[in-house]
């Protein structure tokens, strides 16, 4: 029985479990690439030490052939990337590290299946394709900067094309135009080619500030390339403009996606215009299916790998694809067992800036999570497809506003009010500072206000510390009374002690370099002392040494203007809110 129970496990663990949806199969070893035969029916996977081909059953996968069988196991059996002709069913080839471009021979009847191997690049070979319509052609580009074009009837390389770049990350026929084939480069630059000239690319043009790891031709929509690379972006171009291949003609940015991590592979999915699909280099081990037009957040999410997808493929049905990883297993994903992260997201959000206004997003109704219409619904028309539709949700954004803030926002009297109420003269530095806070605070100016608070924290050396208080912040400015109370009399206790140990004693220190207090009497120089301090804020805010002469004020400029000593006065109401914008 236990025998029985551990060769089921087994069967599981080995082959996966479908239940009618997505499947899968573990294999010995991390997966760098795969590929589909024409039919979709069968899939070659390849890695480091992998190399075999699978077919895909109904409710799991079955190891056809092993390719990686013989007594000299090299690095031509070990594969970077691999391809399936599309027209010769039973024609494979594979990029190997080492340099080497190797074809493989389904039909032949020895164990060894390996045909031709071309040793023309001098470094790793990053990719490998077959033409679409000519059997024999097969594309590769390489880490040593260098594209070949092979004819599998010649067993020799017929062509080499030169980017006069650095490496080459990937190379793609045109499906829509044969002649022509693009390639992607580690310096983020695409180049267009007609295999027929290898003296000089058609055309040219950056694509990323970074390598571009893949590209794709849009299946239907002829003039649409994608590209992804290092830089965590998804661009779709319109190569329209670029159909006459002349300098001038230049190709436009349609659409972009901004991802969280680097990208591997993108594929555009089949029958769907506006989507494609996309796993990360590191950091991300889902599969993301994106609709271009809202850029922000997944359509759909596959989460089923434990590490980074290397590979993606979409058969010829729109709601299943392919996928392997380094985490050493392949999976066919169902559509409709995706995640929906727009249906996971946040309906209500709330922001608040520096100046006090809040912004409130918020849903106006509850999104349909289900895809279930009703009963009524379906007599007359066929529910739509969720693998096609993202969650509907109609939303709000309302901007919130201080009535007194706003006021002031639209106008300069904000400024005419400071100017007429803060002193720089006639008290002490820790009172000049605790006045100019509140005629900040008086108008909903809690920049500045909290600005003066630190500049009495940093020149006196015994400020007093207001008292909190739990009331609205807009109640700061009109103050606490016994606070101010016990501030008075504790400022008064204080005073002759402040003379003493000169309060502001850093001041005083850079005030007695003034030449013009050589040679005073005491009393001559008291009353000298007491019209500098009368000046030590300017000299504060200049962040000069020399207090007769600031950034606020030229020589003689401050005996000159007029202060005015009257006491703002302080608003002492609750100031509500008030919605300002509706969209």
């Amino acid at each position: 029985m236990h025998n029985v129970a551990r060769a089921v496990q087994e069967r599981v663990a080995q082959h996966g479990t479908s239940n009618g949806g997505t499947m899968h199969r573990n294999i010995e070893g991390p997966i760098n690439a795969i590929s589909t035969n024409k039919d979709k029916t069968q899939v070659v996977v390849a890695g480091r030490n992998v190399f075999r081909v699978l077919s895909i059953e109904e409710e799991e996968f079955t190891e056809k052939l092993n390719l990686r069988i013989g007594k000299n196991l090299n690095l031509n059996f070990s594969a970077s990337d691999v391809a399936w002709n599309q027209i010769e069913d039973h024609i494979l080839a594979s990029a190997a590290t080492n340099g080497a471009v190797v074809t493989w021979n389904l039909n032949k009847s020895s164990s060894s299946k390996q045909d031709i191997i071309f040793q023309e690049h001098t470094r790793t070979v990053n990719k490998v394709c077959f033409h679409g319509t000519e059997a024999n052609l097969l594309l590769s580009g390489s880490q040593d900067g260098f594209m070949k074009l092979f004819d599998l009837r010649k067993r020799e390389a017929s062509s080499t094309f030169s980017g006069q770049s650095e490496s080459v990350r990937v190379v793609q026929f045109n499906p829509h135009q044969d002649l022509f084939f693009a390639a992607a480069f580690e310096n983020g630059n695409i180049q267009i080619w007609d295999m027929r000239r290898s003296d000089r690319y058609l055309k040219q043009f950056v694509a990323h500030n970074d390598p571009v790891f893949t590209i794709d031709y849009h299946p239907d929509e002829k003039n649409w390339m994608a590209t992804a690379g290092r830089d965590k972006t998804i661009k779709v171009w319109d190569l329209s403009q670029s159909s006459s291949f002349t300098p001038n003609n230049k190709v436009r940015l349609l659409h972009t996606i901004q991802t969280i991590a680097s990208v591997a592979r993108v594929k555009w999915r089949p029958q769907r215009k506006f989507h494609i699909a996309s796993c990360a280099l590191l950091l991300d081990f889902s599969v993301n299916v994106w609709d271009i037009r809202r850029p922000y957040i997944p359509f759909a999410s596959f989460n089923e790998h434990k590490d980074v997808v290397t590979s993606i493929l979409w058969k010829n049905d729109p709601h299943i694809f392919l996928s392997a990883s380094k985490d050493q297993t392949v999976y066919q994903h169902l559509f409709r067992d995706a995640n929906r992260p727009a249906d996971k997201a946040n309906t209500t959000c709330l922001a608040i800036n520096a100046s006090g206004e809040i912004a409130q997003a918020a849903s106006l109704d509850k999104p349909d999570r289900s895809g279930k219409t009703s009963k009524l619904t379906n007599l007359f028309k066929k529910a739509p497809d969720r693998s096609d539709q993202f969650t509907v949700v109609h939303s709000t954004l309302t901007v919130f506003h201080d009535k007194n803030v706003l006021k002031t926002a639209l106008d300069m009297d904000w400024f005419i009010h400071l100017a007429k109420g803060y002193k720089l003269s006639g008290k002490s530095i820790e009172d000049l500072c605790d006045q100019n806070s509140k005629t900040a605070a008086s108008i909903s100016r809690y920049q500045e206000s909290q600005t003066w608070n630190m500049l009495k924290y940093l020149y006196c050396e015994h400020p007093t510390t207001p008292q909190p208080n739990t009331r609205s912040v807009s109640l700061l400015a009109a103050g606490d009374k016994n606070t101010e109370n016990d501030r008075n009399r504790h400022m008064s206790i204080d005073h002759t002690k402040s003379h003493e140990k000169s309060t502001d004693g850093e001041i005083r220190k850079s005030l007695q370099h003034n030449d013009l207090s050589a040679g005073m009497t005491d009393e001559e120089s008291g009353n000298a002392s007491d019209s500098e301090q009368d000046r030590a804020l300017a000299t504060i805010a200049s962040g000069l040494t020399n207090p007769t002469h600031d950034l606020l004020f030229e020589d003689g400029d401050l005996e000159q203007f007029q202060f005015n000593d009257g006491e703002v006065q302080d608003e002492t109401e609750v100031r509500g809110y008030t919605s300002v914008c509706v969209i």
